[in-house]
């Protein structure tokens, strides 16, 4: 692909940028940004100056280092330099440097004084009050940042898994169906199971006559056609999804694959690994000189700078690359190991179906045993059941399990935790259950330490066995709850009770980082589906990616034991 001006004008704000973040000497970063100005700036592209051998060392501001960072530049497409910065200041802080009144200056003290990497987590410190107290920030400065990060997050628009999943899965039996195509395979953040996508990226093997890019972009679905080629195309689907389409070679399939997989900061990890052992890493294949030595299959460059396949969840730069070069990367939590689903509404609440229904559905699914968990009184709104509506459940569960073969159907309720702490139905009422799945549903608002606080006094009730959607998240609509997770999943360890990975699309709630901090802890994960319709059973698929984007396996996740075993965790927590 050709490299123009504005391509390398880009890259060399890009390491000004990251210099000045660094700390660096102030008359390199000034020597950049006069490089990028001159380089943007210039009526004539450098790449017909270096065709015509013109020496780019007479041009203002560009001496000899300069000059051959930009050959290199033109003939590789990027810059080692640019690279090891990436790698030496490792996250997404030029997204942050996006945002309004944050230079470079600022963003490198919010990245050595708070650690800062990325959006999330500035938004998370400016939330808690943490970014006030920075020099050269204070209150103002800090609401900004929270109204800027808002105003984006409005701006980009991103699809949750319900949305775009049955797209990709309709799109790739589509193209599957075309004359020739051999492979069809989605990659990106959709690969890598992440909460929601900007985009849609495809990758296909296919003969060399294949009509496919025809027949792409003639998809029903697709609103505008943005590019149509003989290798990649790029349309706009109806629902406003964006989804592009790229045609590989069969010799550099698992290259592409591993490359449009991402992440980004997985990738530069991988590609950094390459370097030293003196491999050329890029979509096309492992290159040594120009001999091409691995790229045919994913597993072959990971094979090829010492690393076992690392599985798509996990590449996030966030300690896989260590795991798989020492043999430690876990045996991931699969969709056929859950057993059960221990977050089941009915009719009886706001649930659309009637226990029988709800039952039927779990068992044609393969699972062995749900929790019927309705809301309690205090959400009147949702049909929250009182203590004798709840005993009279009780009831008609124990008189369907003499009737059910091969699915056992366990007594509980989903009851509020109120804002004192205390649970909305009594002791007595509790302790008939089965297990007790308590969850926030009123004053969201609440300070960090009264919501913390909150939140601990109810899991030290007795009959607390699961804290549902902990964080009380709503993906795109509702920011979480303020509280300090670390002392949550500290007292679920203590208390031997068990967090929620709650399936549902708008939830996904535990994030991935508390999976995996409950891990180191001992802690173990319920992934349920909070099913309020026979077909919301199948959003255990959401669930199970979140898992395993949190390093789960089998044995971290409670609904993989058999019910005897089950039992038994939840006779140890409860009373």
């Amino acid at each position: 692909m050709p490299v123009y001006n504005d391509d390398i004008a880009e890259i060399f704000g890009e390491i000004a940028d990251y210099l000045e973040i660094a700390g660096d000497n102030p008359f390199k970063i000034r020597a950049y940004r006069n490089a990028s100005r001159t380089v943007r700036g210039l009526g004539v592209e450098l790449q017909d100056m270096v065709a015509k051998k013109e020496d780019l060392t007479g041009l203002p501001g560009i001496g000899k280092e300069l000059a051959a960072k930009i050959l290199e530049i033109l003939d590789t497409g990027s810059s080692q330099a640019l690279q090891k910065l990436q790698e030496r200041i490792p996250g997404d802080v030029r997204q942050i440097l996006k945002l309004p009144n944050l230079g470079p200056k600022r963003v490198g003290v919010l990245y050595h004084e708070l650690n800062i990497r990325n959006l999330e987590q500035l938004k998370t410190a400016a939330r808690e009050g943490r970014v006030q107290s920075l020099p050269g920030f204070g209150r103002k400065t800090e609401n900004q940042i929270l109204e800027a990060i808002k105003a984006r997050a409005e701006k980009e628009v991103r699809f949750k898994l319900d949305v775009v999943n049955p797209i990709a899965d309709s799109i790739q039996d589509y193209l599957k169906k075309i004359n020739g195509v051999h492979q069809v395979v989605v990659a990106g953040s959709c690969r890598r199971s992440k909460e929601t996508a900007g985009d849609l990226d495809i990758l296909v093997t296919a003969q060399k006559n294949s009509p496919v890019m025809e027949g792409f972009v003639e998809f029903s679905e697709v609103a505008k056609v943005i590019s149509r080629g003989s290798t990649r195309s790029s349309v706009v689907l109806r629902s406003g999804l964006q989804v592009d389409l790229r045609l590989v070679d069969r010799s550099s399939f698992g290259a592409a694959l591993q490359y449009f997989t991402g992440s980004q900061a997985h990738n530069i990890a991988v590609r950094q690994l390459g370097r030293q052992r003196g491999l050329k890493i890029n979509e096309y294949g492992v290159f040594k000189f120009d001999d091409r030595v691995a790229g045919e299959t994913e597993a072959s460059v990971y094979e090829a700078v010492g690393l076992a396949l690392i599985p798509p969840e996990l590449r996030e730069n966030r300690g896989e690359i260590e795991a798989a070069r020492e043999g430690r990367l876990p045996a991931l939590v699969e969709l056929n190991d859950i057993k059960g689903d221990l977050h089941v509404h009915t009719k009886a609440s706001d649930g659309r179906f009637s226990l029988r229904q709800m039952a039927a559905a779990a068992k044609s699914r393969g699972l062995r045993y749900i929790a019927i968990a309705e809301h309690s009184k205090l959400l009147a709104f949702a049909g929250g059941l009182d203590a004798s509506r709840l005993l009279a459940q009780i009831d008609e569960i124990d008189r369907l399990n003499d009737e059910l073969q091969g699915l056992t159907i366990l007594k509980s309720i989903e009851v509020d935790i109120l804002k004192d702490g205390r649970l909305d139905l009594p002791d007595d009422v509790l302790g008939r259950l089965d297990l007790v799945v308590g969850s926030v549903h009123s004053h969201f608002n609440l300070p960090r330490e009264a919501q913390t606080e909150r939140v601990l006094r109810a899991m030290e009730h007795p009959y607390f066995s699961i804290l549902a959607h902990p964080s009380g998240r709503l993906i795109n609509e509702r920011e979480p709850l303020m509280l300090d997770m670390e002392k949550i999943i500290a007292k679920a360890s203590e208390r031997r009770c068990f967090l929620e990975l709650n399936s549902s699309p708008k939830r996904l709630d535990l994030i991935d980082i508390h999976c995996q901090l409950a891990k180191e802890q001992g802690v173990l994960i319920s992934i349920n589906t909070d099913a309020h319709r026979t077909s919301d059973f199948d959003n255990l698929r959401f669930g199970i990616g979140q898992a395993r984007r949190g390093w789960l396996e089998k044995k971290d996740v409670f609904n993989t034991r058999p019910l005897g075993e089950l039992r038994k965790l939840l006779k140890q927590t409860m009373g």
